[in-house]
């Protein structure tokens, strides 16, 4: 089981199951909707996702036809971002979790798109696009 919440504490959630491989994403969708040069997102199985509080708070922005990215609406932490095309999988922002967790890092994607001043350091694999 892991935990995790946004920053003011009125978003909390579990996760009863275990996170895919996370995926550095250097997108400009990304990049804005963190504040960061990239995403780290790990895919979660959405029947293993609960929200414990925070319901009344959470927001989301639709950021393209197909894709949510959900938040705090009071502090604007990201949560998770999802897929009205693939509901049974939700990407789940990693620095949201309050467990201590391995992670799986996988590759970076859409680091064709990322920003000038991001200097990639490690030996992962880098996509221009979503391989």
């Amino acid at each position: 089981m892991l935990e995790g919440s946004c920053l003011c504490g009125a978003v909390h959630y579990q996760i009863n199951g275990e996170l895919g491989a996370a995926m550095m994403c250097h997108c400009q969708k990304c990049r804005k909707s963190n504040g960061s040069a990239y995403a780290i997102n790990a895919a979660v199985n959405t029947a293993d996702f609960h929200l414990l509080s925070g319901v009344d708070v959470m927001r989301y922005h639709a950021s393209s036809a197909d894709a949510r990215r959900y938040f705090c609406g009071q502090c604007g932490t990201p949560i998770y971002s999802q897929r009205q095309s693939a509901p049974e999988l939700l990407r789940l922002r990693i620095g949201s979790l309050d467990s201590e967790v391995e992670i799986d890092k996988q590759c970076h994607i859409f680091v064709g798109s990322k920003a000038c001043w991001d200097d990639i350091t490690d030996d992962l694999p880098q996509y221009d696009e979503r391989p």
